[in-house]
């Protein structure tokens, strides 16, 4: 198996005070289109996990929050055909705005046993099996 690459990708599992989760859906245009996922995006080079997440955050969904509001729980590493994934994902529950799709994504509120209901890329599936232990 050759090397590849390793793109490092943060993604934030937002949880509102009714114990939902928000997911995003791939628009049209983008690899993997339809699927389903947790907010978030690539970690430029020189860029903290955290501060890109927070970056993301305001540049997806138009949501500000802090450091000291996200917590990392797990990470998905998952060798895709032309690259290797690496995705911590942090939990979220206190942020300023309403989500909002900016990207021309779909949003939705989910209950964490419903997760499974959303296709998701290979990366994504084992991280909702720790979501739901966790909450």
């Amino acid at each position: 198996m050759a090397d590849l690459p390793v793109v490092l990708v943060v993604a934030v599992a937002l949880i509102d005070a009714d114990g939902r989760i928000l997911i995003a859906q791939r628009p049209e245009g983008k690899s993997m289109a339809g699927l389903w996922e947790f907010p978030g995006g690539k970690v430029e080079s020189g860029e903290a996990p955290d501060a890109a997440l927070i970056r993301e955050l305001q540049e997806e969904l138009g949501v500000d929050t802090r450091q000291s509001c996200l917590a990392p729980l797990t990470f998905a590493s998952h060798a895709y055909e032309d690259f290797h994934l690496l995705m911590p994902l942090y939990v979220c529950r206190i942020w300023k705005g309403i989500p909002q799709a900016r990207e021309g994504q779909k949003l939705a509120w989910v209950r964490p046993a419903q997760l499974t209901d959303y296709p998701m890329p290979p990366a994504d599936v084992p991280l909702v099996a720790m979501l739901r232990d966790f909450l």
